[in-house]
């Protein structure tokens, strides 16, 4: 019976072919796992989405719907909804678990703390500013030119909880897109020894393509707001203020969205 431990020659050495002398090969089907779980699955089914409903009518004709309801009866829909929220984050726990080093934890590495609250908060708000208002004048350009979807930002009933679930909504797109598409796929890409610029377009393409469902605006807006997001992280080391600011812009849209009478 052989002793010698898996993937190595008999006298210690990484053997040739393995995973161990190929640590990019294995980072690469860890982040294919990683998206195929989490935004890159949503990607492909925007993707076909989108086909879907250029095969049936123009595109300008189309919905589509952020929040829509999962039940017609009131409590089930709501426990629904809680379990979409947190199944939702179980690939960002996944990410922090693959990031975590002997030491120093994920969230320290991301700068995903809450060690400068308020600093924090001021650069989310100013962010969210930022994109928001580009934002909204590309919708109603995609509107106008017909390559945009009429977008619903919430078809849920009207209750005692809609207004919290949305907020939490809001919150868990905020995270799992920030952790995911900002946080680990640029530390994983400068692991493959990817340029600055070539894993930042990467990171917002995706950011783009999964949004593809809305249209064709939604896609270039959210494709610039990755560009914004991804220098501002790579400038100062702080996912906190990201997630902020997306969760501000959910909140807007999914909550201020229906009261003025948008969906």
């Amino acid at each position: 019976m052989s002793n010698s431990v898996p993937g190595r020659s008999e006298t210690g050495a990484p053997k040739t072919g393995t995973w161990g002398t190929r640590p990019h090969a294995r980072l690469r089907v860890e982040v294919c796992i990683v998206l195929g779980l989490s935004l890159g699955q949503s990607a492909v089914y925007a993707v076909v989405q989108l086909l879907d409903k250029l095969s049936r009518a123009p595109l300008a004709q189309g919905t589509s719907t952020l929040n829509a309801a999962q039940s017609s009866r009131e409590y089930f829909d709501l426990v629904y909804q809680l379990l979409g929220i947190l199944f939702a984050l179980v690939p960002v726990a996944l990410v922090l678990y693959l990031l975590w080093q002997p030491g120093r934890s994920a969230f320290a590495r991301l700068g995903f703390t809450l060690q400068r609250p308020g600093r924090d908060f001021l650069c989310g708000l100013g962010l969210a500013a930022l994109i928001g208002i580009p934002s909204l004048a590309l919708y109603a350009a995609g509107r106008a030119l017909g390559i945009t979807t009429e977008i619903i930002p919430s078809a849920l009933n009207t209750y005692w909880w809609t207004v919290p679930v949305l907020v939490l909504s809001a919150v868990r797109h905020a995270i799992v897109e920030e952790v995911i598409v900002v946080g680990y796929l640029l530390e994983r890409f400068g692991r493959f020894g990817w340029s600055t610029t070539a894993a930042v377009l990467a990171s917002s393409l995706l950011r783009g393509s999964y949004h593809l469902y809305q249209g064709f605006g939604p896609f270039a807006g959210n494709f610039l707001m990755g560009l914004v997001f991804c220098w501002v992280y790579r400038r100062f080391g702080r996912l906190t203020p990201l997630v902020i600011a997306h969760a501000l812009l959910d909140i807007a849209a999914f909550v201020g969205g229906p009261a003025l009478g948008f969906g």
